[in-house]
């Protein structure tokens, strides 16, 4: 299974998960500034909620995305307070006619006093085996 990792990460948050992702899963995360050009089957996308929103980086890689390079989209976010950017990317997505996994990561980030040094160690533990699950469902 071809696999590609990109995100976009203001704090460090999600560049944690991201990273995590990347030594899971044997391949190199990069940012959102660097467009899927080869086919993937899997394009883990990591971004975070800003002022209640995802980032216009990460809109801007998605409206660039082609339905012909990229089979399906895993989700994976941090956000200090709000839920998960999955809604919102998903709808970006179905829009490009490109389906998004039922399952994500989603965990707490840090920002300024709240959630102090998250994503954990213990949260980097989680994506990984997360990620372990979506590789290895795709190999059966």
């Amino acid at each position: 299974m071809k696999t590609a990792i990109r995100y976009y990460s203001k704090t460090g948050n999600t560049k944690k998960l991201a990273d995590a992702i990347s030594q899971a899963a044997g391949i190199p995360a990069e940012t959102v500034e660097q467009p899927v050009t080869e086919p993937v089957d899997v394009l883990f996308l990591g971004s975070a909620v800003y002022a209640a929103g995802i980032d216009n980086e990460v809109k801007t890689f998605i409206s660039a995305l082609d339905k012909d390079k990229v089979k399906k989209v895993v989700n994976f976010s941090t956000a200090a307070l709000l839920p998960s950017t999955y809604k919102q990317v998903k709808q970006l997505l179905e829009q490009k006619g490109i389906p998004v996994d039922e399952r994500e990561f989603h965990c707490r980030g840090s920002f300024k006093m709240l959630h102090r040094r998250r994503p954990d160690t213990e949260d980097l533990k989680r994506v990984q085996e997360f990620v372990n699950g979506i590789i290895n469902s795709g190999k059966r």
